[in-house]
């Protein structure tokens, strides 16, 4: 079930409408911290540096430290901070799996601009946090791998599973639904957060994984539940 949500996601990912929300998403990721390293700039130069006149060493390493810093820090963030964006875009994906695999059955419906909104900054931040967690763990104790894959198997699946399963129930029977296969979930989660393991390829995570847990949801799901859509 999991191997076929997950081998079928992934074949759509080079498809053009996958590859549009990649871009897209993508795209605004670049353009903040592009400006992100525009302002910190702006503001070193015109109220750092002038306060620092005649100390041009002292300059010089700001300079250098601010560039090494947004290169790292883009490094660290790009996957999560693509994700607030791709969240945008999630449902684009949920609907093309369903115009493409499940034509007979009812669409989904998507979820409100606001609510995507704060779903993906809530998530993003869990998997910051997560993940630095994970790092710090890593660096002095050993255990950042094992955290990394709990935690984040145990967040990308609660997360984007509920994501697809509310498209067509209210929330409360998508926690029932999560609860229920709770192993099934973890372990789908647990793929994606493979996924995100892989350096460059992590950018491909939100596309992935909100197209595998459509999948994986329609397989959890008795027909005759999806033959009805409930409102919100």
């Amino acid at each position: 079930m999991i191997y076929e949500a997950a081998s079928r996601s992934a074949r759509e990912i080079l498809k053009p409408r996958f590859r549009s929300v990649v871009w897209k998403s993508l795209g605004l990721t670049i353009l903040l911290f592009f400006g992100m390293w525009l302002g910190m700039q702006m503001l070193a130069t015109n109220y750092l540096f002038p306060f620092l006149e005649g100390w041009t060493w002292v300059t010089s390493i700001i300079a250098w430290v601010l560039g090494v810093g947004v290169i790292f820090g883009a490094g660290f963030l790009l996957a999560p901070t693509s994700a607030i964006f791709a969240g945008l875009f999630l449902d684009e994906v949920a609907e093309h799996i369903e115009e493409t695999h499940y034509p007979d059955q009812r669409k989904g419906t998507p979820m409100p601009l606001g609510d995507s909104i704060t779903l993906a900054i809530k998530f993003a931040v869990m998997v910051i946090v997560v993940n630095l967690v994970a790092l710090m763990l890593f660096l002095f104790a050993g255990l950042g791998i094992i955290v990394f894959f709990v935690a984040n198997g145990y967040l990308l699946g609660r997360e984007y599973f509920q994501f697809a399963a509310m498209r067509y129930r209210p929330e409360k029977e998508a926690h029932k639904l999560r609860r229920k296969h709770w192993g099934t979930v973890f372990i789908g989660g647990m793929v994606i957060a493979g996924l995100m393991a892989i350096p460059i390829f992590n950018i491909l995570t939100p596309i992935f994984a909100a197209g595998m847990m459509v999948h994986l949801h329609k397989s959890l799901t008795p027909q005759e539940e999806m033959s009805h859509q409930f409102g919100r």
